[in-house]
């Protein structure tokens, strides 16, 4: 059974005579026939009693013309949606990205973006960077705001520098480092490590940092949120490395900047080069370029 066949019919059904319907259908009254002939021994059934030129839906018919009417109201639904979901003002992005991005540069963008481009819809996927980048693959995230460094990048993965974010080690109040001003990250290499889940951006920068510094971590609990890994440092479970931010109990926790090595975590946007990007999600995509002066890498 082909669409053809299914239009065919509909317009057949609707204005019940051969010749008008092959009008309408611009095809030759033969073509018609043999269509309608053709739809009708694939069903088994026929679906109009005959009369000359005239035709009228018989049971069958009119059991079959609803649910082709159903399909016909659903392909051109189908048509329209991804009219809207194309379009530049009317359309979705699908972005990805950490949790601890989520509460301040995350809204802040849709925010500013939302002011050019109102009508234009989100959905958002919060995990950490290799379930992002994995989701991003299969087709299911159009853009990514992850930790992704330059070397890390796969050949198949742009990537755009968006900005630097510094890292500090995370000591309970009373720890005795916890006044100082400054820290070297080595002066914690015999103490317990509170750190993120492997597969997280954050546990990649931080393992890097501490093998830099020559310490070999003793990771005694993980996390997958900033919040949690600072919550289990006001425990006394232990000290972290992690951005400063906001929500973080600072009557709990001292942060402290760290003097050597130089403890910073990179930015990016990630998007797969090749894969379709709707005309709202490349609007968005130039937008973080443009506010970001950046370049893609």
């Amino acid at each position: 059974m082909e669409w053809q066949q299914l239009e065919y019919f509909q317009t057949t059904a609707q204005l019940e005579h051969i010749t008008r319907a092959a009008e309408a259908l611009s095809i030759s009254q033969p073509a018609l026939s043999r269509s309608i002939a053709r739809l009708e021994q694939e069903l088994g059934v026929s679906l109009f009693e005959r009369n000359g030129r005239a035709i009228v839906l018989n049971r069958y018919g009119k059991l079959f013309l609803l649910r082709v009417n159903r399909i016909m109201k659903e392909y051109q639904e189908g048509i329209r949606e991804i009219a809207e979901l194309t379009s530049p003002q009317y359309g979705e992005v699908s972005l990805g990205f950490l949790h601890t991005l989520g509460p301040q540069l995350v809204p802040e963008l849709i925010r500013q973006f939302r002011a050019e481009y109102p009508h234009i819809q989100f959905q958002l996927h919060q995990s950490n960077t290799q379930t992002l980048l994995d989701r991003m693959m299969d087709g299911d995230i159009d853009l990514c705001l992850t930790s992704l460094r330059e070397r890390d990048t796969p050949q198949q993965i742009r990537w755009a520098y968006l900005r630097s974010e510094e890292l500090f080690v995370a000591v309970p109040v009373g720890h005795p480092l916890a006044e100082r001003g400054e820290v070297r990250l080595d002066e914690v290499g015999n103490e317990p490590i509170v750190s993120f889940k492997m597969g997280y951006g954050l546990r990649k920068i931080t393992d890097d940092l501490f093998q830099q510094a020559g310490i070999q971590p003793k990771v005694t609990f993980e996390g997958e949120e900033v919040h949690t890994i600072a919550g289990l440092v006001a425990s006394g479970l232990g000290v972290a490395v992690i951005p400063d931010f906001q929500g973080i109990d600072r009557s709990q926790v001292s942060l402290l900047p760290v003097e050597w090595p130089l403890c910073r975590r990179n930015i990016g946007m990630a998007w797969i080069e090749g894969h379709y990007l709707s005309p709202a999600a490349e609007q968005f995509r130039q937008f973080i370029l443009r506010q970001f002066d950046t370049v893609v890498l």
